[in-house]
């Protein structure tokens, strides 16, 4: 019989970037295995804002997905009373739960229906569970909402899903109780980017036209090192007088200004191209003019970002703080540095002064992503770890 799979997720909206992109393309690969999918979330679209959808009603939607949206009540924590009523209802009718995030309303409400009906559920912690996602983020708050929300809603799980190794090894030194969990390292599955002429992108966003594109894709946050990064661009301005820095992402409206004035009192402003969030044809048209491509972050739990970039052949600079730093590095598929601002201007300028480097990272990066994260691999490593913990055959006999 056909795999159930529930997907509960707090939003699916594309303004908060890596989770809410990779839960489609899991979706993709799972469908692509012969289960059905069904994603349970909310209608939240960022601070203030909803999703054009309907509500409470099944839907299709990205990834050869049925969606499932309910009404957002509070910004914190997404709280949704109607997805929890419907989790109660019809948990039942699903042979694995899927929980994508901790600290919010839907992994609590989605655990316990899924314990009260006997339903198995595999958390994916989003990288939460680090030091510094802990530490930087409403700390307090965070660290009682663990003791008496996240840490029983993890012992209670019938596996943890990390999406690297290094995910799952920081996990473990944080919270040594969660190491009896049984636990899956799955990565995200990255579908190769169209390939572009290298001038789409002058098409689209004339700005770049003629010049040498340093591209930064990603949400647009304190963690990311965005502000290491001007602070590297602006060293090397005089060095590489076509260098155009591309910031390319949504974030919070003061913080974004706050990086804006520091590119300005910098002295950038006039190569510093902010064209907001992207996807699409747009972002496949950037990364393919992209000379180098550059994720500077404190902490990454997988960086989608990168994967993507490196799926498109662009030679990457990554931080060592990303999870997929570790085995990108091994296979001589990106450069990988500390999050220090001269090791970014190394590496930058190596990556600028040298032609030979940039193609033979570019050609490793895609043969990387090719093995490690295709849809099909990645689909089927999630069915086995479904078909593990759902006791199919027992709850339809």
């Amino acid at each position: 019989m056909t795999l159930r799979v529930l997907h509960v997720i707090p939003s699916v909206s594309p303004k908060h970037g890596g989770p809410s992109v990779a839960l489609p393309l899991f979706a993709r690969a799972v469908a692509g295995q012969g289960a059905t999918v069904t994603i349970a979330t909310t209608d939240d679209d960022g601070p203030a804002r909803r999703l054009d959808v309907p509500l409470a009603e099944l839907v299709p939607g990205p990834g050869e997905a049925n969606y499932i949206y309910f009404r957002k009540a509070t910004e914190s924590y997404k709280v949704s009373l109607g997805l929890g009523r419907w989790l109660r209802g019809h948990i039942r009718d699903y042979d694995v739960v899927h929980i994508h995030a901790l600290f919010s309303y839907s992994s609590y409400a989605a655990a316990r229906a899924a314990r009260r009906a006997g339903v198995p559920y595999i958390v994916r912690p989003l990288g939460v569970l680090n030091r510094w996602g802990l530490e930087n983020r409403r700390r307090l708050l965070k660290r009682w909402s663990l003791r008496l929300v996240e840490l029983p809603i993890l012992r209670g799980a019938a596996a943890i899903h990390y999406t690297a190794e290094a995910e799952r090894e920081e996990a473990a030194e944080a919270h040594p109780d969660i190491g009896t969990v049984r636990s899956a390292v799955i990565p995200i599955p990255v579908g190769l980017a169209p390939l572009f002429d290298a001038t789409e992108a002058a098409k689209r966003f004339p700005i770049t036209a003629d010049r040498r594109i340093i591209l930064f894709l990603s949400r647009l946050h304190p963690k990311k090192g965005i502000e290491l990064l001007l602070q590297a661009f602006a060293q090397l301005r005089a060095e590489f007088p076509r260098i155009l820095l591309v910031v390319a992402g949504s974030g919070e409206p003061g913080y974004v200004q706050a990086l804006r004035e520091k590119g300005r009192a910098l002295g950038c402003e006039r190569d510093i191209f902010w064209p907001g969030f992207v996807a699409g044809d747009d972002k496949a048209a950037l990364l393919a003019a992209a000379t180098l491509f550059i994720l500077p972050s404190f902490s990454e739990n997988f960086g989608i970002a990168a994967a993507e970039a490196l799926a498109a052949g662009v030679p990457s600079i990554l931080s060592d703080q990303i999870a997929i730093a570790r085995e990108a590095e091994r296979e001589n598929a990106a450069m990988i540095v500390s999050c220090d601002e001269n090791a970014l201007v190394q590496a930058m300028r190596q990556l600028l002064s040298g032609d030979a480097l940039c193609q033979q990272l570019g050609e490793n990066a895609r043969r990387f992503v090719e093995r490690n994260f295709s849809m099909e691999a990645v689909g089927a490593a999630l069915i086995q770890l479904y078909e593990s913990v759902s006791q199919k055959k027992d709850r339809h006999a």
